[in-house]
């Protein structure tokens, strides 16, 4: 997976600036605001450090039908309603450390006069027209859906709330105009959205014929938005309204670089993959317009994910509340977390033990231990002055600057590729190193022997060193406790010019010591073992066929395994909401966007299995092309087949459900004939109709 510009030098573009979605004033700031929020801050501590002038924005969506109905239902106006809620977010940020430059709220008079200039320009040169208009309208999504949209129980697709019939006049952008124009730019800028396959969702999204946009709402509905210029009686649709607030901060507010440089386009632009088609079709689209440059890129990150596997929801009540953590754990322990335990663009799985033993095992050990150790040992021993050098440098010592000095170079170059979790990772490389070094050298024995002295010495500088630099490099992450860090060390954290070996010189005065991060003292639990099932006979090949729980599945995301690079780890949909991890060898076989919504047959019993550090929750089938070259084809389903549909060997009841593994289905052989899949003389069917796979006939499935 790529990620981010592939910069080899810094100074190609000393200018960065990072948007964050804004978030809706109505809701109760959670783990997904906080993630959003801490990553675009830690991005511009990163670029701030190594030289860049940076731009942060953040801020709240105040307008619309969902912040009218709660205004009235407080019996207080829209305006006293927004201006309460919306300090819930501005205070998080402030709590957790965010730096932002500016927080942007929709109402402010600058935004909404922008607002009305945007929308005056695209009126005068024909891009809105006025029509009338009937649909399935959602409150809480606040637009139309088509029929074929809804789901099941004529809810809308998302919010899945009840919608309602309206028929009515309103305005609409020429927004289907502007398709070519947007896939034209997707094609000769392949980067612009990340991960790249979240550039393939939106090439394949605009593969289907792109509707205009209703951009207003009548006064008469809803009065809580920006009225319309050229028509009093409308509002602005909500989302037309603040998808321009990253344009109006810097343009509107007159903000500007400290050297006067324009603001304007954005570097990077953060949302969660869930609002990826509002900001990669409707704003594009938009600017165009508007004759707007677009912004650089749009990196649309994953959930956190609870349960294993479950989107938090208030609903579920399954949310988590940043508050919580950070006045328990603290406020640079939670950063922490949030940044080290996601890969970007990617969903990660929150869990409180998870939190404890990571906090536990990289913080309070590896970084707070390392830190301890040296600091008691220059205190006992050197009268809380830092030794410089006084022995020749041996094996080890070595060692450990040749690994700091690859972080460093490592974290240069990764940042503006948006690794993030891979540079933290690399720093506590160089922290765990240390760690290694005392154990290797001991110096708790060498303090025993005056004539070893100095390379007690030499032992303690280079230890010192090699923490001072790995609290600094860990500074945009957690910033207070880095500071804490290094006054204890007798230094502290400037600029860039400190990111590399050999600051300390010796003489430094070492501060006050305490644990800079404390040991969660809590029972982490282990995992409840599950209750055993009835002791089932080891199965024969006759139980197979009917012990398979075989179903059409839907491949979302597709994405290269971070450790392998034969792997794909695809996000699949095994149908009722389902979403699966799987990690398949398909890497000879397809190319990304080949297989990104494609159906396929999914072994959904089989036991999961960590395959290069991520658990894959089942396996596909795929027919053997070239057993040489390691390519296959993955079989095929009926068209009208949908995901959760059980495949089903003709004839064969299935038996009850239990977990499989490998072993069992190495028992018995499918293979295919005249395009069919069998076992033996049984043909695989889904909804009665027959499982293929394009392979010459004999070969097997696997």
């Amino acid at each position: 997976m790529r990620l981010g510009l592939a910069f080899t030098k810094f100074g190609h573009m000393k200018n960065f600036y990072v948007t964050t979605p804004i978030y809706y004033v109505n809701d109760a700031p959670h783990i997904g605001h906080s993630y959003t929020t801490v990553l675009a801050d830690i991005l511009t501590r990163f670029h701030k450090i190594i030289g860049y002038q940076t731009f942060f924005l953040t801020g709240t969506d105040e307008h619309g039908q969902k912040v009218q109905r709660a205004a009235a239902k407080r019996e207080v106006s829209p305006q006293e309603h927004v201006d309460e809620y919306y300090h819930r977010f501005e205070d998080l940020w402030k709590k957790m450390d965010i730096e932002n430059d500016f927080f942007i709220r929709t109402t402010m008079p600058e935004h909404k006069a922008y607002v009305q200039e945007c929308l005056q320009k695209l009126w005068d040169k024909g891009e809105i027209y006025s029509k009338e208009y009937e649909g399935w309208y959602s409150v809480g999504e606040e637009r139309f859906f088509g029929e074929d949209e809804l789901d099941e129980n004529k809810c809308d697709p998302i919010s899945h709330r009840p919608v309602e019939w309206l028929k009515e006049k309103n305005y609409f952008f020429k927004m289907g105009s502007y398709q070519q124009k947007l896939i034209d730019y997707l094609e000769s800028h392949k980067d612009w959205i990340v991960p790249d396959y979240r550039w393939n969702e939106i090439r394949g999204f605009l593969r289907q014929p792109l509707n205009d946009l209703c951009i207003s709402r009548p006064k008469a509905r809803l009065s809580w938005g920006i009225p319309l210029p050229f028509d009093e009686d409308y509002v602005t649709y909500v989302w037309f309204d603040a998808l321009l607030n990253y344009v109006s901060a810097s343009t509107a507010f007159h903000k500007t670089y400290k050297d006067g440089t324009p603001i304007w386009p954005a570097t990077y632009h953060l949302i969660g993959k869930d609002i990826l088609t509002t900001h990669s079709v409707y704003w594009p689209t938009m600017l165009m317009a508007l004759d707007i440059p677009l912004p650089k890129h749009i990196l649309a990150h994953g959930w956190w994910l609870v349960n294993g596997g479950d989107k938090m929801s208030k609903s579920a009540g399954n949310v988590v509340n940043p508050m919580d953590y950070m006045e328990k754990y603290g406020v640079d322990a939670f950063r922490y977390f949030l940044a080290s335990a996601m890969v970007v663009g990617q969903d990660a799985n929150f869990t409180h033990d998870g939190f404890v033993r990571r906090i536990n095992s990289d913080l309070a050990n590896d970084l707070g231990n390392v830190l301890n150790r040296v600091h008691r040992l220059v205190l006992n021993n050197f009268e809380g002055k830092l030794p410089a050098i006084a022995a020749p440098l041996d094996d080890a010592a070595n060692e450990v600057i040749t690994i700091a000095k690859r972080v460093i170079t490592n974290v240069m170059e990764w940042v503006p590729q948006v690794k993030l979790s891979q540079v933290i990772d690399e720093i506590m490389t160089l922290v765990r190193s240390v760690n290694r070094y005392l154990e290797v050298k001991a110096p708790w024995k060498l303090a025993k022997d005056p004539a070893l002295k100095d390379e007690l010495a030499t032992v303690l500088f280079v230890s010192a060193e090699a923490v001072r630099l790995s609290l600094c490099l860990l500074w945009p992450v957690i910033p207070t406790k880095a500071q804490e860090g290094l006054a204890m060390l007798g230094s502290k954290f400037t600029d860039q010019n400190d990111l590399v070996w050999g600051i300390l010189k010796g003489g430094e005065v070492f501060g006050e010591g305490k644990p800079l991060f404390p040991r969660i003292d809590e029972e982490v639990k282990k995992p409840e073992p599950q209750q055993k099932p009835k002791q089932n006979k080891p199965l024969t090949a006759a139980d197979v066929p009917a012990a398979m729980d075989m179903r059409v599945a839907q491949i979302k995301e597709v994405a290269d395994h971070p450790d392998a690079t034969s792997l794909y780890v695809l996000k699949i949909d095994a149908g009722e909401g389902e979403l699966r991890t799987i990690c398949s060898g398909l890497k000879n076989s397809y190319k990304a966007e080949e297989l990104q919504d494609k159906k396929i047959l999914l072994f959904a019993n089989l036991k999961p299995s960590a395959l290069r550090g991520i658990m894959s929750q089942g396996m596909l089938f795929a027919g053997d092309l070239d057993a040489e070259a390691h390519t296959c084809k993955l079989v095929s389903v009926p068209d009208d087949a949908k995901p959760g549909d059980r495949a089903l060997f003709k004839g064969v009841a299935p038996s009850e459900p239990r977990e499989l593994k490998v072993k069992d289905f190495e028992k018995i052989a499918l293979s295919v004939k005249g395009g069919a899949v069998f076992c033996d003389a049984l043909a695989l069917e889904v909804n009665g109709k027959p499982v293929t796979c394009d392979v010459a006939d004999g070969n097997g499935v696997h």
